[in-house]
């Protein structure tokens, strides 16, 4: 597999799988998707990948089998149709944000029915599993994921083997819990910027090279005509989701409650992030925080 091109089998083909599955397919491997939504499943087969009519053909004579799906009880789901199917020593890899827990205990599962298994999520957002430079972060066993390279490779810009299994999911909420903290600080610093008249551009070209820098400014800068890919041009559609970064605030701050430890900045972030959601603003980009920040949401 190392040098071949693989069959892998994708199972939920949303805003992140369809790019991902898309650079897969340029880089010569073959890609059986399945998703519930017949849109998505559409698009990735705009880029490249055979259409599955289920979980199980998805599955069919698969050298790999990745998941990219919003809860440790979907992966589940989609497994327990998957693993009766799967050739012996399919290789599984779970790139869905879910749970530590729920990690954990897909591992002790997959590799009881004699499976290797990796918990992988990524971190990059849309426009890194579209340019093929996602960050990976991998719990697991040294040998699987040597395995894995070859696959994960095509999609990564960087890969970190973070430690033994629910290690990737524990650095993944980490990270997250940090990017909706400073995703807060960046919406209340471009709204007091533009109270104070000052001009959008040039705070931000200030901003991106000055101790206020960080991935949601240049990325996500939530004032239009500034960052040509932000959200707030496309009426903040598209992107990670409101009610996504509020899920994975839930998995820090359980977490964070497991170890006696109280995260304020983020209690404080998924709360405002509710106001969101109970504005209808859940499908929204999480940059749509902005309007929390002027008083528009």
């Amino acid at each position: 597999m190392a040098t071949m091109a693989a069959t892998v089998a994708w199972i939920g083909l949303g805003h992140m799988g369809g790019p991902m599955t898309a650079n897969l397919v340029r880089a010569g491997h073959r890609v059986q998707g399945f998703d519930l939504s017949a849109a998505a499943l559409a698009a990735a087969v705009d880029g490249g990948v055979s259409a599955a009519g289920s979980i199980a053909e998805a599955v069919t004579g698969a050298d790999v089998v990745i998941t990219m799906l919003q809860t440790g009880a979907q992966v589940r789901s989609v497994l327990e149709v998957a693993l009766p199917v799967l050739a012996p020593g399919t290789l599984v890899i779970d790139s869905s944000t879910i749970a530590i827990d729920d990690a954990v205990s897909l591992h002790e599962w997959v590799e009881g029915a004699g499976f290797p298994f990796l918990d992988a999520p990524v971190s990059g957002g849309v426009p890194g599993a579209t340019a093929g430079t996602l960050t990976f972060m991998i719990g697991g066993a040294a040998g699987d994921l040597a395995r894995a390279r070859p696959i994960i490779d095509v999609m990564a810009g960087r890969v970190f083997h973070i430690g033994g299994p629910g290690s990737g999911q524990a650095a993944k909420i980490v990270n997250n819990l940090m990017l909706g903290i400073t995703l807060a600080a960046t919406c209340e610093g471009a709204v007091l910027a533009d109270r104070l008249g000052l001009d959008h551009r040039v705070f931000y070209e200030m901003a991106k090279v000055s101790s206020g820098d960080s991935w949601t400014l240049r990325t996500w800068y939530p004032m239009p005509g500034v960052v040509e890919t932000a959200a707030v041009n496309r009426d903040f559609d598209g992107g990670f989701a409101v009610d996504l970064m509020r899920k994975d605030l839930g998995l820090a701050l359980a977490a964070a409650e497991s170890t006696g430890l109280s995260l304020q900045f983020g209690a404080a972030v998924a709360a405002r992030l509710d106001e969101l959601h109970a504005a209808g603003l859940g499908g929204k980009d999480s940059s749509v925080f902005v309007k929390v920040v002027d008083g528009s949401a």
